[in-house]
């Protein structure tokens, strides 16, 4: 049996490497007062319908949903956004501390049936940060700086940074309006899927992939035109602040994001290559919808990132080395060993790594498994050493054996954790 179509399992020796982005970006996060939330998997569908917006193809085509036997409308969360607003909202987190501004972060898994391809899985993973109350341009570039910084302590800086201000929703109405005047004059030349958007979302046309489309879109009107002095301004403190951090970007009038929620800022982090998955970091500003789902004021901006595009572009220069087996015990498991148990529990509580040889293989074939484990001692726990009161420490690079008495291991493993 194989898994779903667009799942994929996990294997330990990949492992290693979501926990070191885990690590990376707890430790960038944390000293950044970003706290982990997590929240379900599954939510009202309701959520999404109005956060996401009725005409997006995340709610229109992409949303795994289902009727519960409780009669209840349930969807596994396609993006982190929505729900951490919700969460914010359901447990008052507004009004538990003294905090004006909350800064949460997540990662984990999110479900959209889109068809799969290299980077983009049905059930994928996102790391996300919310910076949730502050409507100043620097939270925009907060959140920016910081994904930036995580990129480049996954020693990843073959990137492109693109930025775009979308205004308000009166702004985009404004542009809407302009921008479906103009294609209409071109509607011949549209395919299905930008025409049936030309009257609900004409905006997304803006990102079509169709090159055609985009040849007719260079000349459209841009959204710029249709900005006032709040939004303008609020834009170039962002570029402003971009510019004194050295942190280079590109000015994208096209770049509208797929989510209704956003106004003002909206920015991309893609990788320098011609993959049609290239987009590794999305987000922006989203200043009414908390408000719009029912709680306080409170504007707001963030961005998610993909982990398995990330894995993809990232896994190659990490370089991360395996835990290594320090330590290989052989035993006599026929019998009951209290020795075994008393050193097993010595070894945990000293943080040793080591592994338990389980079969009743010959020893020759024991101590062969240990070495192709590339461990460094093997610890023999026969009956002989029971009796005796002892173990025999087997070096493996060189062979050499030496014998332990069981009072001492204590001393003896404090050693070699200090010297290994």
């Amino acid at each position: 049996m194989q898994p779903l179509r667009g799942t994929k399992d996990i294997l330990p020796y990949e492992i290693q490497y979501w926990q070191y982005i885990y690590n990376t970006a707890n430790k960038i996060l944390s000293i950044n007062n970003y706290e982990e939330i997590r929240t379900p998997i599954l939510e009202n569908t309701a959520l999404f319908q109005r956060s996401i917006g009725n005409l997006t193809d995340i709610v229109n085509k992409e949303m795994y949903s289902f009727i519960d036997q409780g009669e209840r409308n349930i969807t596994l969360r396609p993006e982190g956004t929505a729900s951490i607003a919700r969460a914010f909202i359901s447990n008052k987190l507004y009004g538990t501390t003294n905090k004006k501004v909350h800064r949460l972060w997540y990662l984990g898994p999110m479900f959209r049936y889109e068809r799969p391809q290299k980077g983009r899985q049905r059930q994928f993973h996102q790391l996300g940060i919310e910076c949730l109350g502050s409507s100043l341009p620097i939270a925009d570039v907060e959140v920016i700086r910081l994904a930036i910084h995580i990129l480049e302590q996954l020693k990843y800086k073959d990137y492109t940074l693109e930025i775009n201000s979308i205004g308000n929703i009166k702004e985009r109405d404004i542009y809407a309006f302009k921008l479906k005047a103009y294609l209409n004059q071109y509607i011949n030349d549209l395919d299905e899927d930008s025409k049936k958007r030309l009257n609900n979302n004409p905006l997304r046309i803006l990102d079509t992939k169709n090159r055609k489309i985009q040849d007719i879109i260079i000349n459209a009107p841009k959204i710029k035109e249709c900005l006032t002095s709040t939004s303008i301004k609020h834009f170039n403190q962002v570029c402003e602040h971009l510019q004194y951090l050295n942190i280079p970007y590109k000015i994208n009038n096209n770049l509208v994001r797929g989510l209704d929620y956003y106004n003002y800022t909206a920015f991309e982090i893609k990788t320098n290559t011609h993959d049609a998955q290239n987009t590794i970091c999305g987000g922006g500003r989203y200043d009414q919808l908390i408000e719009q789902l029912g709680g306080p004021k409170t504007p707001s901006v963030g961005w998610a990132m993909g982990l398995e595009r990330l894995l993809t572009i990232t896994q190659e220069k990490l370089k991360i080395e395996k835990n290594r087996i320090i330590i290989y015990i052989i035993g006599t498991l026929n019998e009951f060993n209290d020795n075994l148990w008393d050193i097993i529990k010595t070894i945990e509580k000293l943080g040793i790594n080591f592994e338990l040889d389980l079969s009743s293989n010959s020893l020759y074939k024991q101590i062969r498994r240990a070495n192709q484990l590339k461990s460094k001692i093997c610890f023999i726990i026969g009956e002989e050493e029971v009796i005796n009161q002892y173990i025999t420490v087997k070096w493996l690079d060189t062979g050499t054996q030496q014998q332990i008495k069981t009072k001492q291991i204590y001393n003896y493993l404090k050693y070699l954790k200090q010297h290994l």
